[in-house]
């Protein structure tokens, strides 16, 4: 049966009250339907959809939404620990609509429009639980020393055969050898030209620049890398996107694609790595400007490593992500180096404008505006304190001695918990907020029998 067709005119009457809705839909007139998408505290889209005659009235009031949506885990269930439920009935906060991130929806058949939202207090405050907060309480460190973070996220990603059952996962390439890697393959690349073709014009639509993609370290890996953008709350919001883009696109195709950090036990996890540089009053980068240029990248690099472990569990967040730490380039320990890829925080071989960090730690499947948040509020903290820098790492980092980062999920937690850092550069009521939902986690996978409990003690 044929849908109804969507009085546009409507629309176009109401919506001038925001011109980035009133252009969307003049160009845009057979859109029917919007989804809105706010990430939650996993980095998981949450939402609605809403009638596109709608529009007008969501960029001029907002929309209404439980505040409880960022207390919910991984499975989505309410984490009543949190406080947001029964104690203040769960109360609504207003969403907004993110600038620059209504856009049509290239995969949909359906003519359907996408927009991201951020959440305000009742007050019109930005929301404490919101992750874009955290991300702005470390930019605005940041700013008020007149610098602004430029930024770019790389992702990595299995695609699988489509499996169903709860079967293991089968990657699309099996892989040559005895340790089935071919990293660097450019005829894995070509055997999914096509898919790859279309997640490139899918993130061209979106407003996500892609930049290389390449095949990585396992069979069926490979990794997307994001141009570096002056804006951190944009780069965060494309590689959230990112993942929405592959997921989608590979469905299209027959196949699944995962973000998993650690899909396999003895096969390379998947990472999401941030190249980070700062920018001065001038628009210059600091750390290729004389006099001090490198000393304070050395600076931040001493800050990113101080607060490595009470930040791991925001860079993995995951129960199963701490299996990765055991991997080759899965750092274990917070150690930096010059152009070494087996470092936690690596020096790229880069100068002039684009000399940077590189912080190697974060899991694939993280939420990328935390990540940012901890990184940015680390090296904030190396530019105020005057901290030791160890040597840097020139080659094999198991040759270092020095305390491993929390090797599970339960001991990130407790780091993060015991934190009088992350209370002071985060607040301390998020801080107790976001354990809780960690908590609750970790108890679903502390309560759950696996199989091979079964098949050992039966």
């Amino acid at each position: 049966m044929a849908r109804p067709r969507v009085d546009q005119s409507t629309i176009l009457e109401t919506v001038h009250v925001n011109d980035e809705a009133a252009r969307f839909a003049e160009a845009n007139p057979d859109i029917e339907i919007v989804e809105l998408l706010l990430p939650d505290s996993n980095g998981i889209f949450r939402g609605k959809w809403m009638p596109a005659n709608h529009m007008a009235g969501l960029f001029r009031d907002g929309l209404a939404l439980a505040k409880s949506v960022f207390a919910l885990d991984a499975w989505g269930s309410d984490v009543i620990a949190t406080g947001l439920y029964h104690e203040t009935g769960d109360r609504d906060g207003i969403c907004r609509p993110v600038p620059g991130s209504l856009r049509r929806v290239p995969w949909a058949e359906r003519p359907t429009a996408q927009v991201m939202l951020r959440m305000e207090d009742e007050d019109g405050s930005p929301y404490f639980a919101d992750p874009r907060t955290l991300l702005q309480k470390a930019v605005t460190r940041l700013s008020d020393r007149g610098l602004s973070p430029v930024v770019a996220f790389e992702l990595e990603f299995f695609l699988f055969e489509e499996s169903k059952g709860g079967a293991n996962p089968t990657p699309v390439i099996e892989g040559i050898g005895p340790d089935r890697t071919n990293i660097y393959s450019v005829s894995d690349l070509r055997a999914y030209g096509d898919l790859f073709a279309e997640i490139e014009m899918a993130a061209e639509s979106l407003g996500v620049a892609t930049d290389t993609i390449i095949s990585e370290a396992a069979p069926g890996q490979f990794e997307i890398n994001l141009v570096h953008v002056g804006d951190p709350f944009a780069a965060a919001d494309q590689a959230l996107m990112l993942r929405r883009i592959v997921r989608q696109v590979a469905r299209k195709h027959g196949l699944s694609a995962s973000f998993m950090a650690k899909p396999f036990a003895d096969r390379s996890g998947n990472g999401m790595h941030a190249h980070v540089s700062l920018l001065g009053p001038d628009g210059r980068n600091v750390f290729a400007s004389p006099p001090d240029g490198e000393a304070k990248l050395k600076r931040c690099v001493s800050g990113l490593l101080d607060t490595m472990h009470d930040t791991t569990l925001l860079y993995i967040s995951t129960f199963k992500g701490f299996r990765r730490l055991s991997g080759a380039y899965s750092p274990s320990k917070a150690l930096w180096g010059e152009n070494n890829r087996y470092v936690a925080v690596r020096l790229p071989r880069a100068s002039g404008p684009a000399r940077r960090f590189e912080h190697r730690v974060s899991g694939a499947d993280a939420n990328p505006h935390l990540v940012l948040a901890a990184i940015l509020a680390g090296a904030e903290r190396g530019l105020a304190e005057d901290l030791p820098l160890p040597l840097p790492v020139e080659g094999d980092v198991n040759s270092v001695t020095t305390a491993p980062l929390p090797p599970t999920m339960r001991h990130a937690l407790e780091r993060f918990e015991g934190s009088a850092w992350i209370a002071d550069a985060f607040g301390p009521d998020w801080q107790a907020f976001y354990a809780k939902v960690k908590r609750q986690e970790l108890e679903g996978f502390d309560a759950y029998v696996s199989p091979l409990e079964y098949e050992t003690y039966l």
